[in-house]
């Protein structure tokens, strides 16, 4: 539905916004995406689409993919989708009325319970976005509960779900970001003491880190907590099977990137961001939350005790307002964590760092270290001469994608690459990875 604003109207928008004009309003929007030109070509019936999308679909050059950096290629057992696919779950949007359905509130409240053992703490909801707003909402929660501006955050988290947390506060400059720096590939625990102070809302780590190695997450917490600052975690839901959790750590905010957990990478989306608090920050925590309780026959029923969206409370009340239970691919996991089971996803975990630690050693045979000698999970960075070109070299040659680079964190790591090692990586294709890595980083022409 479309409803059109008068004259007046808009002129009342923009002057309670602070600006004098729309185009004052989207000035950070790049003038060729505000007026595009789409030269569509004329429309195709069915069977010309067909052909049209078989065409193109031959073009695809498929590559041995080692890419992470916090969306990872898993295997999803088939019947994570079988069950995903049965038309009692297949809604096409959020279960809006989802009382009416004992099935879905019961999908939900499972799905909370796993969160909430998975990474140790009281409550989780169901669910975000993705990883990234998860994070953004964890750093707004922490700014209404304290009343405070500052925000520090690890340099070496995902810079991407940084710009995402920053951009909620964009339009507020009173708000300040810290980051603070690293040593040898992990939080620098001394200068990030020193940073902490009466001002500061929240600190935020990753564990692991965007470079793949593991974090000291209870004493960056324990510093914190030593100064009265409220803490969030980052943390790779696959990696907490063999690593202390958040909860344990004793964060006040856990958050993740679920996609790992039996959702495909489908080119970015949709994916499932995870959000767990203490139970002293349930209020504000977005989205929903499902109760279990039992109704007048004394017969298990489930519920949604709390509903802190803008659409069942006052707006200026709400966490969120473009937060949103994910149900299907809250339910995807369900079902993948409850295939697995606890000794499943240990096993699991096992597997990825086993065959991270063979790949580093098979590149540390070849002359090739990890860029800092410290312990790590499924993935962790190393340096090459020219490291965009050597990948790209790589991928046109061998078809193989040696991982992201890390030049996003700055002039120190523009020759730094990132590789992940999943379940769906063999020892022999390890070792094709390395053999590339080996011959392309020794020619003459990567030197220049």
């Amino acid at each position: 539905m479309f409803i059109s604003n008068t004259e007046e109207e808009k002129k009342e928008m923009l002057k309670m916004i602070g600006v004098k004009s729309f185009e004052e309003l989207v000035k950070q929007v790049p003038s060729k995406f505000l007026n595009p030109k789409f030269n569509l070509p004329d429309g195709l019936n069915e069977i010309e689409a067909y052909k049209k999308m078989k065409d193109l679909s031959e073009k695809n050059n498929a590559l041995l993919s080692f890419v992470g950096g916090g969306v990872y290629e898993r295997y999803t057992p088939a019947v994570v989708k079988h069950i995903t696919q049965r038309t009692e779950f297949l809604t096409a949007y959020t279960p809006y009325q989802a009382e009416a359905s004992q099935g879905i509130l019961q999908t939900i409240y499972e799905y909370q319970s796993l969160m909430s053992e998975l990474y140790g703490m009281d409550y989780s909801n169901a669910s975000m976005y993705d990883g990234s707003t998860a994070l953004a909402e964890a750093v707004k929660a922490c700014v209404r509960i304290s009343g405070k501006t500052k925000i520090i955050y690890s340099s070496i988290i995902n810079p991407k779900y940084m710009d995402v947390v920053k951009t909620y506060f964009a339009g507020n400059k009173e708000y300040e970001f810290v980051s603070v720096p690293h040593k040898n590939g992990s939080v620098d625990l001394d200068k990030f003491n020193q940073l902490l102070d009466d001002k500061t809302a929240c600190a935020v780590v990753s564990n692991p880190n965007y470079l793949g190695f593991i974090e000291d997450i209870e004493e960056f917490n324990k510093i914190a907590k030593s100064k009265n600052v409220l803490t969030v975690c980052m943390a790779d839901p696959v990696s907490l099977a063999i690593l202390k959790t958040p909860g344990e750590a004793g964060f006040d905010f856990a958050v993740g990137e679920g996609q790992s957990l039996g959702l495909p990478l489908s080119y970015g989306g949709p994916y499932l961001g995870i959000f767990t608090c203490k139970k002293q920050h349930l209020r504000q925590m977005p989205g929903r939350i499902c109760g279990m309780t039992v109704d007048k026959d004394g017969k298990r029923g489930f519920t949604l005790t709390l509903q802190a969206r803008e659409q069942h409370i006052r707006r200026e009340k709400a966490p969120s307002n473009i937060c949103s239970n994910q149900a299907l691919c809250a339910l995807s996991v369900t079902i993948y964590l409850t295939l697995l089971g606890k000794e499943g996803l240990k096993e699991l975990a096992l597997l990825n760092h086993n065959l991270a630690v063979y790949a580093s050693k098979k590149l540390f045979e070849a002359g090739i270290k990890t860029k800092y000698d410290k312990p790590f999970f499924n993935e962790f960075a190393f340096d090459v001469e020219n490291a965009e070109s050597l990948r790209k070299n790589i991928a046109c040659s061998k078809k193989i994608d040696i991982g992201i680079t890390a030049s996003e964190l700055g002039e120190e790591f523009k020759n730094t690459v990132i590789s992940a090692f999943t379940e769906t990586k063999n020892e022999k294709e390890i070792d094709l990875y390395v053999s590339a890595i080996k011959e392309y980083s020794k020619s003459p022409a990567m030197k220049k």
